[in-house]
C-alpha cells in the first residue's frame, strides 16, 4: 500500500500562487530598469533652441509670369495685389525658431548636437538641467555627418559617459533623452533594430537603426546603452507624417566624437577618399563574376585623377576587403574609407577576372563635390538578341559625358535587356567586363555571349554608372 503525504492548506495555496505569479515576476525582472540611468545621466542632456532671421518679403510670381490685367472691381484684384504686387522686402524680417537637443561632453562646456539643429542660426540658446540658459557659439559643424560642436561659457558641468557602438547587439535595449516637440527631458526606450545602415542622404555614416520613439526636437540628443554610456546621437527619423513611425537613426558615437575632435582642432573635417562609384552585387551579378556567394562592393566607375585610378583599380573589380576589414556589401565601404587617415597606403583586396588580388592605395582627401554628367540621345541601330537597339555616341556626347566609348540605347523591346532593367537613354559601357567602344564591337560582343548564362552589363544612367545582370537567351 502506497502512503500519501498530506500538505497543509496554507502550503498548497502558496505553491499554487507561485505557479500563477512566478512567470510574471521573472518577466518583470528580465525587463531593463532605466530609472538610475536617467537620474545619473539626464543632467548632461541639454535643450537647444535657435533663432534665425528670415526675410519675410511678399511671395513672387513664377519667372515669366506677370500680374494679370483684371477688370476694375474684380473680386480677385485686391487678392492678387495683396499677395504679389508689393515691393520685395516690404515685409521686413521675422524670427524663425527651432528646437533640438544636445549633450555635454566636457566640463568646460563643449556640447555635441546635429548640424541641422544649429545650421544658419543667428542665436543659439542652451538650457541646462538646472534651468540656466546660456548663449552658445558654434565651434564647427559638418554637413556630411550631421554633427556640430558648440560651446557655452560654464565650468564644472555634468558630462555624459562615452561608450562604444561597436559592442552594440541587434535586439539590445537602448534609451534616448531629448526634447521632442519642446517637452524637455523626455526619456524613450526601444531596441537596436539594425547596425551599419546607409541612408540615401548620407553614405559616410553607418547609422544605428532603432525603434526608440524619436520626434522633432530629439535631434542631437544622446542614445544610451544599459550601462549608461552614450553609443549614438539621434539624428533622423523615417516618417510619412513627420512623427515617429518606428524607424529612428542614430550616428555612432565614434563617428560623432571623431568629427568633434577634428572640429575642435582645425574647424573642419578631413575624410579619406578612394574615388570609385560602387554598387551591391546581386545573385545574378555574382554568378556572372563566378562567385558562389555574392559579397563585396562592385566598382561601377573609377573617377579620373583619383587614388583608385592611380592604384590601378578598374571598373568591374569587386572590393572584398579594405585595410584588413571585410566588405560584405557596398554600404560597408564608404564609412570605412571615410574614417581612414588621408595620405596613408592601404591594402585593398579585389576580385578581378575571378581571382583575388591585392593592391595598395594611397588615400586622398574627400573633395567637397563630385560632378557628374548626363546623357543625350543619338541615332538608331537595329535590335539584337538581347532586345535592344543602340547608336554610337557623337564626339560632343563623349566630351560631355567624359567617356571614351560606349553606345546609346535607343529602343528596348520585350526581352533579356528589358527584364534586366536596361532603359532607353542608358549608355552601355561594357558587356561581360569587355569595354564597348562602338556599335561594331557591341555587335561582336553580343554575338559571342554564352547562351543561358548571366553576364554583367555596365550602363551609365543620368551620369551614374550601374552594373546590371542580363541572362542571355538560349539559342533558337
Amino acid at each position: 500500500m502506497i502512503k500519501t503525504r498530506k500538505f497543509p492548506g496554507t502550503v498548497l495555496v502558496m505553491f499554487l500562487s507561485w505557479l500563477v505569479f512566478a512567470p510574471g515576476v521573472q518577466a518583470k525582472q528580465l525587463l531593463p530598469d532605466f530609472t538610475e540611468l536617467v537620474k545619473e545621466s539626464g543632467a548632461a542632456v541639454v535643450n537647444i533652441s535657435t533663432t534665425q532671421k528670415v526675410k519675410a518679403g511678399a511671395p513672387q510670381l513664377p519667372e515669366g509670369l506677370e500680374m494679370p490685367d483684371l477688370p476694375e472691381g474684380s473680386p480677385f484684384g485686391e487678392l492678387f495685389k495683396y499677395f504679389f504686387d508689393q515691393e520685395p522686402g516690404s515685409h521686413g524680417y521675422h524670427d524663425a525658431m527651432s528646437l533640438g537637443s544636445g549633450f555635454i561632453i566636457s566640463q568646460d562646456g563643449y556640447i555635441l548636437t546635429n548640424y541641422h539643429v544649429v545650421n544658419n542660426a543667428d542665436e543659439i540658446l542652451v538650457r541646462l538641467n538646472d534651468r540656466r540658459e546660456l548663449q552658445a557659439e558654434v565651434i564647427g559643424s559638418d554637413k556630411r555627418s550631421d554633427v556640430a560642436l558648440v560651446k557655452i561659457n560654464a565650468k564644472d558641468l555634468p558630462v555624459v559617459k562615452i561608450g562604444s557602438s561597436g559592442s552594440l547587439e541587434v535586439g539590445e535595449w537602448v534609451l534616448a533623452i531629448g526634447s521632442p516637440f519642446g517637452f524637455d527631458y523626455s526619456a524613450t526606450v526601444g531596441i537596436v533594430s539594425a547596425k551599419g545602415r546607409s541612408l540615401p542622404s548620407e553614405n559616410y555614416v553607418p547609422f544605428i537603426q532603432t525603434d526608440v520613439a524619436i520626434n522633432p526636437g530629439n535631434s542631437g540628443g544622446p542614445l544610451f546603452n544599459q550601462d549608461g554610456e552614450v553609443v549614438g546621437m539621434n539624428s533622423q527619423i523615417y516618417s510619412r507624417t513627420g512623427g515617429y513611425m518606428g524607424l529612428s537613426f542614430a550616428i555612432p558615437i565614434e563617428v560623432a566624437m571623431d568629427v568633434a575632435d577634428q572640429l575642435k582642432a582645425s574647424g573642419r573635417v578631413s575624410r579619406g577618399w578612394l574615388g570609385v562609384l560602387i554598387q551591391d552585387i546581386t545573385k545574378e551579378l555574382g554568378e556572372s563574376f563566378g562567385m558562389s556567394q555574392p559579397h563585396g562592393a562592385l566598382v561601377a566607375k573609377v573617377l579620373p585623377d583619383s587614388p583608385a585610378k592611380a592604384a590601378g583599380i578598374k571598373v568591374g573589380d569587386v572590393i572584398v576587403a579594405f585595410d584588413g576589414k571585410a566588405i560584405d556589401e557596398s554600404a560597408t565601404l564608404p564609412p570605412i574609407v571615410g574614417s581612414t587617415k588621408v595620405g596613408v597606403d592601404v591594402p585593398v583586396a579585389i576580385i578581378r577576372d575571378r581571382r583575388q588580388v591585392e593592391v595598395k592605395v594611397k588615400l586622398g582627401e574627400l573633395p567637397e563635390e563630385v560632378v557628374t554628367a548626363t546623357a543625350e540621345k543619338s541615332s538608331v541601330e537595329r535590335t539584337n538578341r538581347l532586345g535592344v537597339s543602340v547608336a554610337d555616341l557623337t564626339d560632343e556626347q563623349k566630351q560631355e559625358l567624359e567617356l571614351d566609348g560606349g553606345v546609346l540605347v535607343q529602343r528596348v523591346v520585350d526581352g533579356a535587356a528589358s527584364k534586366a532593367g536596361i532603359s532607353k537613354g542608358d549608355v552601355i559601357l561594357s558587356i561581360n567586363n569587355e569595354p564597348v567602344k562602338d556599335i561594331e564591337q557591341f555587335r561582336r560582343l553580343i554575338d559571342a555571349l554564352p547562351a543561358g548564362k548571366s553576364v554583367a552589363v555596365l550602363v551609365q544612367r543620368e551620369g551614374s554608372p550601374t552594373f546590371l545582370a542580363i541572362r542571355v537567351p538560349d539559342a533558337g
